[in-house]
């Protein structure tokens, strides 16, 4: 693709403001902008433009000055990590993609006010070690962790296996330094827990997608390392089984239950098929099974106490039929690295159609049970992957195209009508059709058919406003 004059002017102007290096093109043959312009699940690729890389904040926002003065449309991105094709460009070649993953540092961690500072490129796992390194927990944790970044997990919200004590990434973010549409840098780095001096404008851009503006920093909450932690796999008969199971645990371990997963059989069958390394209790015996953390602030010997107490409740109420209690971190470790494994799984057996919904959890049963059959009956054969975050209401409620089928054709066939009838469910059960993934360009036609009117205009006015040339990652999130 020829490079127009404005086109070539503007790369030698990003060139001066990053330096040569860090603006990458096609114009170099040998040069492969893969990493940036394939999404993660490997289903579109776009293509950019340039790739810029600055080393800072300042560069951040000369990068999107320049932009905004030729009118160029700039996509930012961290890990490229994302499930909703969110983070890519699209495929008309005009577009920056301005990736943040050279602003990798640890700017301060305060120990006396519980928090950390760090650039947006950080990868979330680093930001985890430097805290375990002072004696502190980040308790952000995704199986995406050693390459998605904490501007990414910001710019959508990220959830992970540890809300049901610690929220999603909003919850754990005191403040945010943000490069405007315009290139005017917001610091807002306070770290502060009480400030009413007018809108908490964080919040506009944590869950934004990148639609609003450019996250460069963070200011993100810590906590003192528990004493100990301890992991339980139990094999539970039925969903509302684990959904019982729940309410005892929130009952016996109070504030000290830190993750409770969900994992349907087939999903668990696919970790055992592909990882065969990998030991995988109960799953041929139960139909589901849990995965519960236990964080204890007093001693192991109190916390596995905790959770024998629990464990004997629940067998004796009957929500559990057998259950492990880890002995050893590695053996935790393993446990967890099967909940984290269904996705990889999934991936191997070939193409699939996700869902990542939320339900109210006292109402996930009925909506599992109700949405299997309607599936099975409109799709025959159809292989149900259910598993998730049960403790904080987000299914991955994933399906995986029949044995032996044409995986591509069933892909292109059947999203369309499938989702169509997910999401007709999930809005009677008056829930949500996008839990922790976000909406990127994935789903942004669908968004409208299960948001409200108002909220979509609210959420129209604010783009415009902040982003009046919509250059921000045009065409993800929300249209018009």
């Amino acid at each position: 693709m020829k490079l127009t004059s404005e086109q070539k002017a503007l790369l030698e102007q990003l060139r001066s403001i990053v330096g040569a290096p860090y603006v990458l093109t096609h114009e170099d043959p040998a040069t492969d902008l893969t990493a940036w312009e394939l999404d993660w699940r490997g289903r579109e690729r776009g293509r950019a433009l340039a790739v810029v890389r600055p080393g800072n904040t300042q560069e951040v926002a000369a990068v999107v000055k320049a932009c905004a003065a030729a009118r160029v449309a700039m996509v930012p991105q961290g890990g490229n990590t994302g499930m909703v094709v969110g983070s890519t460009p699209d495929e008309s070649g005009t577009q920056v993609v301005l990736s943040l993953t050279r602003m990798n540092k640890v700017r301060q961690l305060d120990a006396g006010n519980l928090t950390i500072t760090v650039d947006a490129g950080c990868v979330l796992q680093n930001l985890q070690d430097e805290c375990e390194k002072a004696g502190f927990l980040f308790p952000l944790s995704l199986a995406s962790e050693g390459s998605c970044t904490i501007g990414g997990n910001l710019g959508t919200n990220a959830g992970g296996t540890q809300v049901v004590r610690y929220g999603n990434t909003r919850e754990l973010c005191l403040g945010l330094e943000v490069v405007t549409a315009q290139g005017e840098i917001w610091d807002g780095l306070l770290g502060l827990r009480k400030d009413n001096t007018g809108y908490d404008l964080r919040h506009l851009f944590i869950g934004s997608e990148g639609t609003l503006g450019v996250i460069t920093g963070a200011t993100m909450k810590i906590y003192p390392l528990p004493k100990a932690q301890l992991t339980a796999l139990a094999a539970v008969p039925s969903m509302e089984a684990a959904v019982q199971l729940l309410g005892l645990a929130h009952e016996h371990l109070s504030a000290g239950l830190t993750g409770f997963e969900v994992m349907g059989q087939f999903a668990l069958s696919l970790v055992a098929k592909h990882f065969p390394q990998q030991r995988v209790p109960f799953w041929q015996e139960s139909p589901w099974c849990v995965v519960l953390e236990n964080s204890d602030n007093e001693s192991e010997a109190h916390a596995r106490q905790q959770f024998e107490r629990l464990l004997e409740a629940a067998m004796e109420a009957g929500c559990v039929t057998d259950a492990v209690v880890a002995e050893s971190m590695a053996q935790a470790k393993a446990l967890w690295h099967i909940r984290e494994s269904i996705p990889l799984a999934q991936a191997q057996e070939g193409l699939n159609i996700k869902h990542d919904i939320s339900i109210n959890v006292s109402r996930i049963p009925a909506f599992v049970a109700e949405t299997n059959a309607l599936l099975l009956e409109k799709f025959p054969g159809a292989r149900l992957v259910t598993y998730g975050h049960l403790g904080d209401g987000n299914l991955h409620y994933n399906v995986q195209a029949p044995e032996g089928d044409d995986q591509k054709r069933f892909l292109a066939e059947e999203e369309g009508p499938m989702n169509a009838l997910v999401y007709e469910v999930v809005d009677r059960y008056r829930g949500s059709i996008s839990a922790e993934h976000g909406i990127g360009s994935l789903k942004v036609d669908k968004l409208p058919d299960h948001k409200s009117p108002v909220a979509l205009g609210l959420m129209r006015g604010i783009k415009q406003a902040l982003d009046p040339l919509n250059l921000m990652n045009p065409g993800r999130m929300i249209r018009g």
